[in-house]
């Protein structure tokens, strides 16, 4: 007899292939890519953005060369564990073959496919919240305290990988309140809890002596990001991101809502509730469907076995769907389209919302899309610049950009040459300013995509040296200016910014 790991291990293996193989050399690696890639060079027990975990993979990344397939190893290693986890969790529920096959295809081909190929904190926390809702299933079937301490494990991992852990933690205690009170009265809850912490310690530590950041990260989210965020385009992003398996998730919500497992429909009940209420962003709430997937095939399987010749037509016909309907919105999933063809497919896609960007209006190409081209141009040319300086100031030439991406960019594919270090007042960045010259700045490589008319006052001379031109990239029309000899004022406006800055995030 064949394992039952078999099919889950297989269906792993094709979602880490895939995310490979159906990708067009097209793209560069995304906006935020390149900031969390910059982590790796300064670990740290917390950053402005995220906490301290995706740094770990960055430092290892980098370790290993920062070539293109380390960046995307573990966004796709994560995405792989998670579909051998619903796998499981099929069988778990008492599915069969099919119901593994079926709940690993609903994964393969839902909004998954684009999560899992960029490296961010989000396909962890996804596979995060799988496993522990694949633990609580385990816990209902056998009720022995060390799925308590995993799961205690797990969500400490969690909240060192993504703030937004803390929703799913809430949805969680309040499902238990709800159906299972009792487990919080036994001591493997309180020892899980208090793994959970002790794993967080140093990151809430990190928090604490630094002001508590996270704060003002979610008010610059929610003045920028999430204000654009409307109920209505929450919940049809919903229904379109998971498309290609909305019959699987739905059955699987109302099925665990009337089984004994009722506590994880409830999860997703209230996470998706506490995002609906903060304006969260769309998608956030992946993380609560793929334990759906694996319930509603499994409630198929058994449907379908009560009815023997409904299920000779149904069982392939159903296998057959989720691939007929990602056709589609398959350049969606995966970037197999170069941007101009994507651009001819836009009028297809603007339908379905995904052209609107953060700033709440439709733009040509996919956010997403315009955040992964224009950089290794930005970045060639702003080594191009800094070669034509005179050899001997070079030592005494910054390179400052206006945002994380460009910094992140600029750094990431100069990584080999002998250029410093690209800088930003943006974000993290905030820590990584460089040590000024006891003569002074020189030359400043200024890199900004809104420049300042009056800058020119204040240097001995300002000229352009470079651009981004890509007519598909976000960044078109980032200017890379060359300014020589700044003067006392630009040099103490700088040093005011970077502390008026750091006093925003709670630095001061």
């Amino acid at each position: 007899m064949k394992s039952p790991r078999v099919l889950p291990l297989l269906l792993a293996l094709v979602k880490f292939v895939s995310g490979y193989l159906l990708s067009s050399p097209a793209y560069e690696l995304h906006r935020d890519e390149y900031l969390y890639l910059n982590y790796g060079r300064h670990l740290a027990w917390g950053y402005l953005e995220v906490p301290p975990l995706t740094a770990l993979q960055s430092w290892v990344t980098l370790a290993l060369g920062g070539d293109w397939f380390w960046v995307k190893f573990w966004p796709l290693l994560w995405g792989s564990l998670t579909v051998y986890v619903v796998g499981r969790a099929v069988q778990r529920l008492g599915g069969g073959p099919w119901a593994v096959a079926l709940a690993g295809l609903s994964y393969l081909l839902g909004a998954y496919a684009r999560l899992n190929f960029l490296f961010q904190p989000n396909s962890f926390e996804v596979l995060a919240f799988t496993v522990v809702c694949y633990w609580l299933i385990c816990y209902q079937q056998q009720p022995a305290p060390r799925w308590l301490y995993a799961i205690g494990a797990v969500l400490g991992l969690a909240l060192l990988n993504k703030y937004s852990a803390l929703f799913f933690i809430l949805a969680l205690v309040g499902a238990l309140l709800l159906t299972q009170r009792r487990i919080l009265a036994t001591r493997a809850f309180w020892g899980g809890a208090a793994l959970a912490l002790l794993l967080w310690l140093p990151n809430l530590a990190w928090q604490i002596s630094h002001g508590l950041p996270v704060r003002h990260h979610m008010a610059l989210l929610h003045d920028t990001q999430l204000v654009n965020v409307s109920v209505g385009g929450f919940w049809q992003s919903q229904l379109v991101m998971n498309l290609p398996s909305l019959w699987v998730w739905v059955a699987g919500l109302v099925a665990l809502l009337r089984s004994p497992y009722r506590v994880v429909g409830l999860v997703y009940a209230g996470g998706l509730l506490l995002l609906t209420l903060l304006h969260g962003k769309d998608y956030y709430a992946l993380g609560y469907y793929p334990i759906l997937l694996a319930a509603g095939a499994a409630w198929w399987e058994q449907w379908l076995q009560a009815r023997p010749r409904l299920g000779r037509v149904m069982r392939p016909a159903l296998l057959l769907l989720p691939v007929l309907l990602s056709l589609r919105v398959l350049p969606l999933l995966f970037t197999l389209e170069p941007p101009a063809r994507m651009l001819a497919l836009g009028a297809r896609f603007e339908k379905l919302g995904v052209l609107r960007w953060e700033d709440g209006r439709n733009h040509p190409l996919p956010q997403d899309y315009a955040d992964m081209l224009g950089w290794r141009e930005l970045a060639d040319k702003t080594w191009t610049a800094y070669q034509g300086l005179p050899a001997a100031a070079r030592g005494r030439t910054l390179i400052l950009t206006a945002n994380y991406g460009q910094a992140g960019a600029i750094n990431y594919y100069n990584r080999h040459r002998a250029l410093p270090p690209a800088n930003s007042f943006n974000g993290s960045y905030l820590f990584w300013q460089p040590v000024a010259p006891a003569q002074g700045w020189q030359y400043i490589l200024l890199i900004d995509d809104e420049p300042d008319a009056d800058l020119a006052h204040h240097f001995q001379s300002l000229r352009r040296v470079g651009e981004v031109r890509n007519a598909y990239a976000r960044e078109r029309g980032t200017v890379i200016l060359l300014g020589i000899h700044p003067d006392v004022i630009l040099r103490n406006y700088a040093r005011q910014e970077h502390q008026r800055q750091l006093a925003e995030w709670g630095q001061f």
